[in-house]
């Protein structure tokens, strides 16, 4: 894998789901090069507190496991969440089973046995799909590769790195709310984060944009704009 791809992963988050330790082990070992949060369980409802708790961007799973397989983990994060990438492992080869996956909305998955170049293959797919530009509103791009607001495909908006870690999230929870407890957790980095500190934080990014993308949910968040 490219060098400048590898240091893109190292701000990505990323939960392993197996419940062989061995197994388990090694890949979670594998991952800690890539990643800066690498996050693991021992079965798919232990993988689903997890996954509710950290939010990672990307999910690999075992489909056999105690407590939970790896079908109902993905069929419970795709009730509300069609962005994380979901890595399936399986030992099956049959086209009518792979189709099986597909049709759960995985986006990804390697045969057994996980070796560097399949894992290398799943995280560029990543890569690729993370890296397109997204519409915040009809005049407003979000460059998630350059990490750069744009206004009519000209003007660079400029945002400080929290503003725009913000808006990504924003766009991340599209189809749902992204709750106060969220934006602590991933934007104050263990620091309090207080009413008076998020209104302010708000408003000023309220202030730089050129159009206003930001809904707030009275008592559980904010949405983007419909």
């Amino acid at each position: 894998m490219k060098p400048e791809l590898i240091e893109e992963l190292k701000n990505i988050s990323i939960l392993c789901v197996e419940d062989e330790d061995g197994i388990r082990e090694t890949i979670v070992n594998t991952l800690n090069y890539y990643f800066k949060d690498v996050y693991e369980a021992t079965s798919g409802n232990e993988g689903f507190e997890l996954y509710e708790y950290y939010k990672p961007k990307i999910v690999i799973t075992d489909i056999q496991m105690r407590d939970g397989n790896g079908v109902e983990l993905v069929k419970r994060i795709r009730e509300n969440d069609f962005e994380t990438m979901i890595i399936m492992l399986t030992a099956h080869s049959n086209e009518e089973y792979l189709m099986e996956l597909i049709n759960s909305n995985v986006n990804h998955y390697i045969l057994k046995p996980l070796n560097l170049k399949k894992l290398s293959q799943a995280l560029e797919k990543y890569l690729v799909k993370s890296s397109k530009p997204v519409m915040l509103s009809e005049d407003l791009l979000f460059d998630l590769q350059k990490r750069e607001l744009v206004y009519k495909n000209s003007e660079i908006i400029p945002l400080r790195k929290r503003e725009k870690d913000f808006l990504y999230l924003l766009y991340e929870r599209k189809d749902s709310i992204l709750k106060y407890e969220e934006i602590e957790f991933e934007l104050w980095n263990d620091k309090e984060m207080t009413t008076h500190a998020l209104k302010s934080f708000i408003k000023e990014l309220r202030s730089k944009l050129p159009i206003n993308v930001i809904k707030n949910v009275p008592q559980e968040g904010y949405t983007l704009q419909k």
